[in-house]
């Protein structure tokens, strides 16, 4: 392996010191068509390999564009597939280094056929290893489904192009009016990538995200030694019922919580953290976010999204595939309500449901603040799933806020009226300990003993087990 080349120097970033073996570095190109010369074309702009991460086996491809600018014909595919061979029959994570102009024209046929190839590997592999793209440069057409066909993706913020048609070629647009390809745009408005950042800083990322992750899906789930106290007492947590991804990290060991598409449908959060040394998927309403000093910047409202429910939802799926137990923090009053978002909430609300209900790993759900309608149903209730639904004293449960039911059931009456009944509602209907009588909650827990309480109920369902129908899939 040639050590001059980006591609290459990535990989030496990325890896344990001295950890790569390189696969096929004599594989060149057999095409000669438009004058190409294969003996020319080292590694034909693809190194293959595999190496450790803090000692963790994993497999990389990184493509070089001083190569026929990175462009893919039949044997860089080749080498691709055949990387994906080995992780899935090893059973390692696979993570691919991407900075290519695309299909090879020059192999016309061979070349197109070789994408297919590749996309299969990834549709063969997905749910069985942890697939995670990172783009460097560019990654335009067809070569733009590669990293939505794989579980994690990063993008470097300045460089990297991502996209299926060019930003000049779309029907109206210009790219100095609105880059598409940028990482700004593939991260807040389509959600494709889940990590904007230098690259030196994504390649550090990448080691911590494999740290959460494991190897595969049978593997039993990540876990290293826990030194953090299991019995820390957080009073400042229930002042981060607003922004949750504060809460997370708060709840976490040493205080370490891995977001991923913070940037795209804020609204919700998802990400990582490890409790008592093990790795849980965390998904939160969010309703502020908070800057470096603690001060709100940005005020959400507490509701379903269509971007925060399919985004929970496709990472509820990506839990539950690896058995990855999941925690809920709610807090939400209802669904977002625009003519925009109408044409698509209810399908975003099935999958989210859907991914809750389908999902047979640990479920552990805390209200920290509103759990109203069926919004509340959706987000990982007693009624769809949850294993233990714990709650916050204070938090209001129930099926809508209590002045609005009262001036619909007293509709015409006056405000003493409705300001009556709005209390009375409250204290029968909307309580923490009103839900706990019927069953729906199983816990009400001090704020500040939260941490305790959740890794206690991890550890009690840890050998959970759950039969379900038989069936190929569901449809929804």
């Amino acid at each position: 392996m040639s050590t001059t080349s980006k591609a290459s120097q990535r990989i030496t970033a990325l890896l344990d010191d001295n950890s790569f073996v390189e696969i096929g570095g004599l594989v060149t190109a057999r095409a000669t068509d438009f004058n190409m010369k294969p003996s020319e074309l080292a590694s034909d702009g693809c190194i293959t390999g595999y190496g450790v991460i803090d000692g963790n086996l994993v497999y990389v491809y990184s493509q070089d564009a001083d190569v026929m600018n990175g462009s893919i014909g039949e044997m860089h595919a080749k080498k691709i597939t055949r990387l994906y061979d080995l992780a899935i029959k090893m059973g390692a994570p696979i993570i691919g280094l991407v900075d290519s102009a695309g299909l090879r024209l020059q192999e016309a046929t061979d070349a197109l056929n070789a994408f297919g190839e590749i996309y299969m590997k990834q549709t063969l592999a997905s749910g069985v290893i942890p697939q995670i793209t990172a783009i460097f440069g560019s990654c335009g057409g067809g070569l733009g489904l590669f990293p939505t066909m794989t579980d994690f993706t990063f993008m470097e913020k300045d460089k990297a192009k991502l996209f299926v048609n060019a930003p000049n070629a779309l029907d109206g647009n210009v790219i100095t009016k609105n880059d598409t390809s940028s990482a700004d745009f593939q991260s807040k408005v389509s959600g494709i990538v889940d990590v904007v950042a230098g690259e030196e800083e994504i390649l550090s990322q990448i080691r911590d995200l494999v740290g959460y992750l494991p190897a595969n899906n049978e593997d039993g789930g990540n876990y290293e030694d826990c030194s953090d106290d299991l019995n820390r007492v957080n009073p400042e947590i229930v002042g981060c019922a607003g922004d949750t991804s504060i809460a997370l990290s708060i709840l976490a060991d040493d205080n370490r919580f891995f977001e991923v598409k913070k940037d795209y449908g804020k609204n919700m959060v998802t990400g990582f953290l490890k409790l008592n040394g093990a790795t849980v998927g965390a998904v939160a309403n969010r309703s502020e976010i908070c800057d470096e000093e603690g001060n709100v910047s940005e005020k959400l409202d507490a509701v379903l999204t269509v971007d925060g429910s399919q985004k929970a939802a496709d990472f509820i799926s990506f839990c539950d595939a690896f058995d990855i137990p999941v925690l809920t923090l709610t807090n939400v009053k209802g669904y977002e309500a625009t003519v925009g978002s109408e044409k698509s909430i209810a399908k975003a609300v099935a999958k989210l449901t859907y991914a809750f209900a389908s999902a047979t790993v640990p479920k552990v759900n805390v209200v920290v603040g509103k759990a109203y309608g069926t919004a509340y149903v959706a987000m990982n209730s007693k009624a769809v799933g949850a294993d233990v639904v714990m709650a916050w004293p204070n938090a209001e449960i129930g099926a809508m806020d209590a002045r609005l039911a009262a001036k619909i059931m007293y509709e015409g009456k006056g405000a003493d009226v409705i300001n009556e009944k709005a209390a009375e509602y409250a204290a029968l209907q909307n309580g923490a300990t009103s839900a706990a009588k019927r069953g729906y909650v199983d816990q009400i827990v001090d704020p500040a003993d939260t941490r305790k309480y959740v890794i206690g109920a991890f550890e009690m369902l840890y050998t959970k087990r759950e039969d379900r129908p038989d069936k190929k899939h569901g449809t929804v």
